[in-house]
């Protein structure tokens, strides 16, 4: 048996925070302790209490005064657009067949594919990011780099990959036929194998012709316990060259609705220029919009209207989406998030948004049970927050005069450097991009 127990302030989430000073949604614990039996959640609370049920063989941790909270969540991204971030100066469309497309056939290659999928899990790790929902490219190969890379670290992912039959380049299509088998074989390796779970992933309408949407309506419907994961409803121009191509449509979010895949288990990334009807579908069908806010703002997209969501009861969930997304960071999204809301006139308060990165991420995937929060018999994902790991962070907090106030000065100053530990089922997982960026750099080449 494996033991450990993890001291310092601990915060988890019971439930969605209805106001900046609903006390009831989460529990908080000054002087608190996590234990952890063989990469499980064995209690928490105070530490006085929770440590007399260490066995003599439990090895201890003190990470005061630092804050530990579950692992993050993040519920959108793109991991073969890892080294296309930050790509100048287009709108989504234009981005797609200038830089993606480009980078995406790199790919093909295992030896790549590997490379990039070691990299990409780190950089997760690096921010306090424990599980993901990513894409991979249409190749077979990108799957089993990202689920292995997955594996190998002990964390919990969602991916799979993309089934793309027009509007893209040769390299990467694949046919309907094509895009069933190869998703049939890679959810019979991967679904369910350790921590890992598959994403049937038709990119979006523009890049699937309606016989591959009909062959994604038969995964589906083969394979209810995977999760669907699409884009909907990013840019104006995508808009309407996907209602073109499926002139029977009442509109974007029908041509899903049309091959029965909006579900409980459906993501839909974006989500910015829904009619009500729209909304109105997504909340009957329990499908998840997914607010990706450093992304929407990159590529100048628009802003997400959550209370519309909220109002008509629609589900949601926040994401990074890296490569459009400027960051892998979390608490920088939700930074962005903030912004994006403010703008509108809505409020987003510390204390939502750190039960957004956690339990209210882990509900919108249906994983509440595993990761999350910190309730006994939960996986053992945990990240341990500096509050004071920037210099300007440190002067800040001088004068910071609660917990909501701390959370709001990560939220708003935070990066990877407020990651003081991540723990992946109990182990610990400390900063392995850190590592690499202490080691000798090549020289770049850059052209004039």
């Amino acid at each position: 048996m494996t033991e450990i127990l993890i001291r310092g302030r601990v915060l988890t989430f019971v439930d969605e925070p209805q106001h900046i000073d609903d006390t009831s949604a989460f529990r908080y614990f000054e002087d608190g302790a996590v234990l952890v039996r063989n990469g499980k959640v064995a209690g928490f609370g105070h530490y006085s209490d929770v440590s007399k049920s260490i066995s003599g063989d439990g090895t201890s941790v003190d990470h005061r005064p630092n804050l530990i909270v579950p692992g993050f969540i993040d519920t959108h991204l793109h991991f073969p657009q890892t080294q296309a971030i930050a790509s100048y100066g287009a709108q989504l469309l234009e981005w797609l067949n200038t830089y993606i497309f480009v980078e995406e056939q790199k790919f093909a290659k295992p030896e790549h594919a590997s490379l990039i999928a070691g990299r990409f899990m780190d950089e997760l790790l690096s921010n306090g990011t424990t599980t993901a929902v990513a894409y991979c490219s249409v190749h077979p190969e990108s799957v089993d780099a990202y689920f292995a890379a997955a594996q190998e670290r002990g964390m919990l992912m969602i991916g799979g990959k993309v089934m793309m039959d027009r509007n893209a380049p040769e390299k990467l299509r694949d046919t309907p036929q094509q895009g069933y088998d190869e998703t049939k074989r890679l959810i019979d390796k991967w679904h369910g194998r350790g921590r890992a779970h598959y994403a049937i992933s038709p990119r979006f309408a523009i890049t699937s012709t309606p016989e591959q949407m009909e062959v994604s309506r038969t995964l589906v419907l083969e394979h209810p316990e995977c999760y669907v994961q699409t884009h909907l409803s990013e840019n104006r121009d995508e808009i309407a060259l996907a209602t073109s191509l499926y002139p029977q449509a009442k509109d974007y979010t029908d041509i899903y609705a049309q091959y029965g895949l909006l579900g409980r288990r459906t993501l839909l990334g974006h989500c910015i220029y829904l009619a009500e009807r729209e909304i109105s579908v997504l909340a009957e069908t329990g499908a998840v919009g997914v607010f990706c806010p450093t992304s929407n703002l990159f590529l100048g997209s628009g802003l997400f209207d959550r209370d519309r969501f909220d109002r008509a009861g629609a589900r949601y969930s926040v994401a990074t989406d890296v490569g459009a997304g400027t960051s892998f960071s979390m608490l920088e999204t939700m930074d962005e998030a903030y912004k994006v809301l403010h703008l509108q006139g809505q409020r987003l308060s510390p204390l939502n948004s750190f039960y957004m990165m956690t339990l209210g991420n882990a509900r919108a995937l249906g994983l509440d049970d595993r990761i999350g929060s910190l309730h006994v018999g939960a996986d053992a994902d945990l990240v341990v927050l500096d509050s004071c790991a920037k210099p300007s962070m440190e002067l800040r907090m001088q004068v910071a005069s609660s917990l909501v106030e701390e959370l709001f000065v990560m939220q708003t100053m935070g990066d990877d450097r407020c990651v003081a530990e991540v723990y992946v089922a109990g182990k610990a997982r400390k900063h392995p991009v850190r590592r690499l960026q202490q080691q000798k750099r090549p020289e770049p080449l850059l052209r004039v």
